[in-house]
């Protein structure tokens, strides 16, 4: 039997963006058909893990907290979030997914026909292989002792 040849990280880096390229048009289109931005859409997936401070929101996102204020601005506006305090700080404004926030956040995920297209046609086996290796590689670094 023969050893498969050695994909080198560079390799498997070029297939990982080409594959988040994909995904990424995918959301940005099913997001527009909500009439939300792509950061608005990936605000409301953050959410969907749970409440998070507005600090934490644009550190996942990676902007900067200006531009994360109005995203979340116009996302409360149409009534897709919500801004509580922090019970512990009352400085701290939680961002919380409403009920029709969920509901938009679902009809995002239905529509990236693309991306549904791709995942339906592994098997149970190769769906949880491809979850267990995205678990491995994205893993959070303990911090180092």
């Amino acid at each position: 039997m023969t050893e498969a040849p050695r994909v080198e990280t560079a390799q498997l880096m070029e297939l990982l963006s080409v594959s988040l390229g994909v995904y990424y048009g995918d959301f940005t289109v099913a997001a527009a058909s909500e009439n939300l931005t792509a950061s608005q859409g990936k605000a409301l997936t953050v959410l969907r893990r749970g409440p998070a401070a507005m600090r934490a929101l644009a550190e996942t996102m990676t902007c900067d907290a200006s531009n994360m204020t109005g995203i979340i601005d116009r996302l409360e506006k149409r009534g897709l979030v919500r801004r509580e305090p922090d019970p512990s700080d009352r400085r701290v404004k939680n961002v919380i997914l409403t009920p029709e926030g969920e509901c938009v956040t679902d009809a995002i995920r239905a529509k990236m026909r693309t991306t549904h297209e791709g995942l339906d046609r592994l098997d149970d086996e190769d769906r949880s292989s491809l979850h267990n290796l995205l678990e491995r590689v994205f893993a959070p670094v303990p911090p180092a002792s």
